[in-house]
């Protein structure tokens, strides 16, 4: 059976006959013949191209999830179609919706009775005379059903989803105990206007990928490799003649070698084994009349083993022994835990509506630290009850070995040894943060100084899934294992969705990519977001963000970012078609990139590139938890301080950096004012702050780093 659907907003590359959720593909005609009516060429099309519209008979070749209309003519509620009023109607100006179906900002609007977008302290009355639901899904999309009894919460949600938390029974809450709230928009995000950074640093255009650069990992031989679904054109291809969807990219030289593989790894997730192998989890199935070589991904695992020390690793391609996950899974998200194991939570079964719970994964699985799967699928309620916003969570592993997991708004710690939610966060204010609305997170630098405690930090967002959503420029830090939790509240400049965080060897935080209007999903963004951010942690509140530099290059869907050992920033990707698309077309207005960009931070502009410490040699390369070692190296005229940081740059895929994270350790032994330096330092007392794997040691004079080595810890 064929998962994979053909069903964009725009055109493919490929047509289907549609038989209910079965797709019969039809014959490729050339782009060099005359295409037959109905299709046509654009500059860079290999085949004639179908217009192809949605239908609720066909799947989408991402998730769609349904959403609650905006009215256009300010007429709302359930007897128009269970339409919300728009806040940033050009048409009505008044953004409230009172129960007899008319948006408005009165009293009579606002106050009891109101049916979305309410202020009323009493909250509007609510019918719960249908059906109640069996599989957690309600409302006027799903007969009807209501969710009495039903263990998550008895509030139906505007997108239909049963449960208690504050999306379900705020704004747009079709049945049950709802309280009304704020209509989700772009207001709540409150944008600031950040300063201009002095040393904004610089975007340089320096290769190509070869491959569309949907994930991506700094391997242990300092190249960065770039995986990509099967596609129907790449600039890369393999001895067999078909086309690459993998590639091998060095830094040092720009250039680039295809890396073959079996099963089609779109939308995958993945970490780095305990022995250094990269490997990608889960995956969409095969695309035969593209090209027949590449089997189902579903559930597959793909390895990649590269090495500092040999070498003769380099360009070989992916490892597929057969080893498979316990389900399938697409847009799944990956941890590795202290004893190596690696967590791998949510997905798609099918790559249908993930509006229907058959086709959803909100379940985990472990796997072995050779990375074999357990065989056992687990359900996870915050998955369960956040759909069909569950895919892709943001997941951290803490200090003391439990997990910190969010989707949507929610978030918990959780103890994978007891199945155990250990402590519940308050939902995150602001719009919604995971898949479609992917914004960013990451766990702030650790350190020995407040004995590696953690602080997240999420950004960015959106409404939902479509190119006219808002998007959100708040952002949100909170410190988990604090006794009460409470988020503290940022702002960008601006609202960005897929914009992503990468952590900087200084302690500062790189915001890029992503776009001010829309979602994820193909053709669906708008307005790029180009300029850079920096974030601070170190400043005071309201002085943490500046702008940086602005790249000339939109990075839409399917981009990424990481930091390369000489402490500059790749940046690759943008592919929000459902193939490649070479040319600007109305139809296709942002090309599929192909090329790669080098950004410079701030500590390497000007002067500080002259400021790098060198001659580091590091005494030991494999290393355990709560280990001292030596680093030695040369420090500029002057210097004042240093750090020795510990770096994980983890899978890079969707503004996701699975298991991204940077500690800074003790050390002692610095001489202010002298080149020579011999420096005592030790790794963290266990291996829930540093997991096993491959991590990167960066020595940082003054704030600016040296060339990163790569170390083992075992």
């Amino acid at each position: 059976m064929l998962f994979k659907s053909g069903t964009t907003l725009g055109f493919i590359a490929f047509s289907y006959v549609v038989l209910g959720n079965l797709h019969i593909p039809q014959p490729h005609v050339m782009c060099k013949e005359i295409c037959p009516v109905g299709k046509y060429c654009i500059s860079g099309d290999t085949w004639c191209r179908t217009p192809v519209y949605r239908s609720k008979l066909t799947s989408a070749s991402y998730p769609r999830i349904r959403r609650q209309a905006l009215s256009t003519d300010g007429r709302c509620g359930p007897n128009n179609g269970g339409t919300i009023c728009d806040p940033n109607s050009t048409v009505y100006k008044l953004i409230l919706s009172k129960a007899a179906g008319w948006c408005g900002n009165t009293v009579d609007h606002c106050g009891t009775g109101c049916v979305s977008g309410c202020t009323a302290t009493t909250p509007p009355p609510q019918t719960s005379t249908g059906t109640p639901t069996t599989d957690g899904t309600c409302g006027r999309d799903n007969g009807g059903k209501t969710c009495v009894g039903w263990s998550t919460g008895e509030c139906c949600s505007m997108y239909g989803w049963c449960g208690n938390t504050d999306s379900h029974c705020g704004a747009g809450c079709q049945s049950g105990p709802c309280t009304g709230g704020s209509i989700p928009s772009s207001l709540n995000s409150s944008p600031a206007p950040n300063p201009a950074n002095p040393t904004p640093g610089s975007f340089a255009i320096v290769g190509r990928s070869g491959v569309p650069a949907m994930h991506a990992g700094l391997l242990p031989n300092g190249r960065v490799v770039f995986l990509d679904k099967v596609e129907d054109f790449t600039e890369l291809k393999l001895p067999n003649g078909q086309f690459a969807y993998s590639s091998e990219y060095d830094p040092n030289t720009n250039t680039v070698v295809p890396l073959a593989y079996k099963t089609n790894a779109f939308c995958s997730g993945g970490i780095f084994l305990q022995n250094g192998d990269f490997v990608s989890l889960g995956g969409n199935g095969p695309l035969i009349w593209v090209d027949p070589t590449v089997t189902d991904g579903f559930d597959a695992i793909r390895y990649l083993t590269r090495s500092s020390s040999n070498a003769a690793l380099n360009g070989q391609a992916w490892k597929e022994p057969g080893n498979k996950l316990a389900s399938p899974r697409w847009y799944a998200s990956a941890q590795i835990l202290a004893d190596g194991r690696v967590f791998v939570a949510s997905g798609s079964l099918n790559g249908l509506d993930p509006s229907h719970p058959a086709n959803n994964n909100p379940t985990y699985e472990i796997l072995s630290p050779t990375g074999i799967s357990s065989g056992k699928n687990v359900n996870l309620d915050i998955l369960v009850q956040n759909q069909p916003y569950y895919m892709y969570p943001f997941m951290h592993l803490l200090r003391n070995g439990f997990i910190f997991i969010f989707v949507a708004k929610s978030s918990q710690i959780f103890n994978i040894e007891t199945n155990m939610v250990v402590k519940s966060m308050p939902e995150l204010p602001g719009l919604y943060r995971t898949y479609p609305n992917t914004g960013g997170s990451v766990l702030l630098p650790l350190t020995y100084a407040n004995g590696w405690a953690s602080k997240i930090m999420i950004c960015g967002g959106g409404s939902y899934q479509d190119i006219t959503s808002p998007t959100d420029a708040s952002c949100g830090l909170i410190s988990p294992e604090d006794k009460t939790p409470t988020w503290e509240m940022e702002s960008m400049p601006e609202g960005r969705v897929m914009v992503e965080g990468v952590l900087l060897p200084d302690g500062t935080v790189l915001w890029l990519n992503g776009a001010n209007q829309g979602a994820q999903g193909f053709l669906l963004a708008d307005k790029p977001t180009m300029t850079a951010l920096l974030y601070n942690p170190a400043k005071a509140a309201g002085q943490r963000w500046s702008k940086l530099a602005t790249s000339t290059i939109p990075r839409l869907y399917h981009s990424v970012a990481l930091l390369l050992l000489d402490g500059t920033v790749l940046v690759a990707g943008s592919n929000p078609n459902e193939m490649p698309v070479q040319t600007v077309t109305p139809k296709a207005p942002y090309i599929t990139e192909f090329r790669v960009e080098r950004y410079t931070p701030p500590y390497l502009s000007g002067t500080n590139a002259n400021r790098r410490p060198t001659n580091v040699v590091i005494s030991v390369r494999t290393l355990q938890a709560d280990e001292l070692f030596q680093v030695k190296f040369n420090a500029p005229t002057g210097a004042k301080d240093v750090e020795i940081v510990l770096y994980y740059g983890g899978f890079v895929t969707h503004n996701l950096h699975m298991g991204h994270r940077m500690m800074v350790l003790e050390r002692q032994g610095f001489k202010p004012n002298q080149t020579a330096q011999v420096v005592t330092s030790r790794t963290p007392p266990n291996k829930n702050i540093c997991p096993p794997g491959p991590y990167v040691i960066y020595v940082v004079v003054d704030g600016v780093p040296s060339i990163g080595q790569f170390v083992m810890i075992a």
